[in-house]
């Protein structure tokens, strides 16, 4: 079964720096950047057109670069399809107020997060 939302929502800058990087996309772009909560700052990119998110402090496993979130109507079935075509669970569902999360690396190595709103 093909997942037929598969939108890009978000994307997610994880950084060692984050206070920095936060301050130069700001800087550079005019991006607004909130206090962080979860040690995450919620981006506006200040275009009605343009996708949102966020920076945050890197883990361990995903220390610095930039992932896509993916809007999908399945966590569960959406992380089933991806191992069988070869990609890796790094963080399975997360639970969050309005939305669940969960994080996978495709077969060639590029981080993206899912997520599924409630």
């Amino acid at each position: 079964m093909k997942n037929r939302n598969g939108k890009v929502v978000g994307f997610e800058i994880s950084s060692q720096a984050p206070e920095k990087a936060a301050a130069f996309y700001s800087s550079v772009f005019g991006w607004e950047v909130d206090e962080p909560k979860w040690d995450y700052h919620t981006v506006t990119t200040g275009h009605k057109d343009g996708i949102n998110g966020g920076i945050s402090k890197g883990p361990h496993d995903h220390p610095h670069g930039t992932r896509i979130q993916i809007e999908v109507e399945s966590i569960e079935q959406t992380i089933s399809a991806a191992k069988e075509n070869g990609a890796m669970v790094v963080r399975d569902k997360m639970e969050f107020e309005h939305f669940f999360l969960a994080y996978l690396v495709d077969p060639t190595g590029v981080g993206i997060g899912l997520i599924e709103n409630k």
